[in-house]
């Protein structure tokens, strides 16, 4: 038998063709529209979710069921001795909590990592624990890596526009009114909690300078060491924005030139019910393990 095996979800922003080509299983987040649900990168496309976004259709995210995990998990052991499964930060959503619940049945053959990532930081924590698999570590030593260097990273997250942060119950209608009304950009940011506010801007390109700005001043105080000796990285995400993302990464290629930029990708759809379409996503986070390329 082969020795691990690394689980993921798509909130992960790694779609079903790259999670085979890297070697690892990716579970579709399940969401509905317009009561029906649909799975990420099975049954429901970009293109198509963001065709329904612009028609104002009702969107709600959900996660996997107890039975799905547990089947999936059965199936997996005949194959491999143990799982890693790296799901989406516990700081939003139950899905992790739930998932550690469930794993109690498969006497510790099913490591549940809470490192407090979400989109790109988690996509990397993948990719590192592949690595680590790849060396020989256990489950367990891995989830133990993995949530050793949860505090290493920072992401920040500009919305173009409030009203699906008012849906999920994030910002308040008059709030989300005033701000669609005088056209504000805020930003978000977290390190693996729910979402706080950082700053209100005027423009995208405010956002992007101040963000930039304050990744720079964290790479040069908070992660210092790390920086210095290249072990963080820098990655973007957006929501149906390819060109401005590009943009962006040139533009902190010219602030911040010693830091290797390895992801710019979309948001996953389950992300994006949250965000809505023209959001854009930056972080920092470690990378100790993965030999990638910048993009």
């Amino acid at each position: 038998m082969k020795k691990v095996i690394v689980v993921t979800d798509s909130n992960s922003g790694i779609t079903q063709e790259e999670g085979k080509k890297l070697g690892c299983f990716v579970i579709p987040m399940p969401f509905t529209i317009n009561d029906e649900e649909y799975l990420e990168d099975i049954n429901m496309t970009q293109k198509h979710f963001f065709e329904l976004l612009a028609q104002d259709a009702d969107v709600h995210t959900s996660q996997p069921s107890q039975t799905y995990l547990e089947e999936l998990w059965t199936d997996l052991l005949k194959v491999y001795n143990e799982i890693v499964y790296i799901p989406m930060t516990s700081g939003l959503s139950g899905t992790c909590e739930n998932a550690k619940e469930y794993a109690k049945k498969f006497d510790d053959k099913v490591q549940v990592v809470d490192n407090l990532r979400i989109s790109i930081s988690q996509k990397m924590s993948v990719m590192e624990a592949l690595e680590l698999a790849k060396m020989g570590k256990s489950a367990k030593e891995i989830k133990e890596y993995l949530e050793e260097t949860k505090d290493k990273c920072s992401i920040y997250l500009v919305v173009n526009q409030l009203k699906y942060l008012k849906k999920g119950g994030r910002v308040t209608p008059t709030v989300a009114a005033l701000g669609n009304l005088l056209k504000l950009k805020p930003i978000l940011s977290t390190r693996g909690g729910a979402f706080e506010k950082f700053a209100i801007t005027m423009s995208m390109g405010q956002a992007k300078k101040k963000i930039i700005q304050k990744l720079k001043s964290e790479l040069e105080n908070e992660f210092k060491d790390e920086y210095e000796s290249g072990k963080m990285v820098l990655a973007l995400a957006h929501t149906n924005i390819p060109e401005e993302a590009q943009k962006c990464k040139e533009e902190i290629r010219q602030e911040i030139p010693n830091i290797k930029i390895v992801f710019c990708d979309p948001l996953s759809l389950s992300v994006a019910c949250h965000t809505g379409p023209g959001a854009l996503g930056i972080g920092i986070f470690i990378n100790n393990f993965v030999d990638i390329k910048e993009v």
